[in-house]
């Protein structure tokens, strides 16, 4: 690996160990064995890093979320089906514990944004690739082929719920919905709007 790998893979680590707000240049420069100089030759500054740190960090925990990943690598479910709307959930879920450090981060990231608008504006740009990142796991259309109408509708949908599902999971696992919940949650607002048209 070289300078730019070695500075992502330290400022990952340092990001699950102390957060964004506690990660320091030095600490990255530890982690990492390279130097401060690399880090703005390379990413501009500590900042940029830790957000690309954090993004490859989201886009590992989100190769969970495919469809099979739980269950042998195959899947039966049909894109758009809501089999597939459960699969893809339950993945999700089944990954919380595991990427509970990442989820920490994501909240302080929230509730930090006001004191780093370079981050946040760096982070606002990442959340609109992961609204396009999220649809293909639902309805197997691969990411490049997906409209600007359905990422901004669809992908919005799938993020506000992944986004509300990580609240509930951080804050008590125990009472947070499940893929199954979710599913017939769905299927009832479906039948509903049906029997209203």
């Amino acid at each position: 690996m070289g300078h730019r790998e070695d500075l992502l893979e330290g400022a990952k680590r340092c990001l699950l160990q102390k957060g964004f707000v506690r990660t320091t240049a030095r600490d990255i420069v530890k982690e990492s064995g390279t130097n401060l100089a690399s880090i703005g030759y390379h990413y501009g500054s500590k900042d940029a890093l830790l957000v690309q740190a954090y993004v490859s960090l989201v886009e590992e925990m989100g190769d969970r979320f495919e469809p099979g990943w739980g269950a042998g690598g195959t899947t039966q479910a049909p894109p758009g089906s809501l089999e597939r709307f459960r699969e893809v959930w339950a993945n999700i879920i089944r990954s919380m514990p595991e990427s509970r450090a990442v989820w920490l981060i994501s909240f302080e990231l929230i509730l930090q944004g006001d004191r780093l608008p370079e981050v946040r504006k760096m982070l606002v740009e990442a959340q609109s690739q992961g609204r396009s990142g999220l649809l293909p796991l639902f309805n197997g259309l691969p990411e490049a082929e997906q409209s600007k109408e359905v990422v901004d509708t669809e992908g919005r949908l799938y993020q506000t719920l992944l986004q509300g599902l990580m609240v509930q999971w951080l804050f008590d696992p125990d009472s947070a919905t499940d893929a199954d919940q979710l599913t017939e949650g769905l299927r009832r607002v479906i039948a509903g709007a049906e029997h209203k048209s």
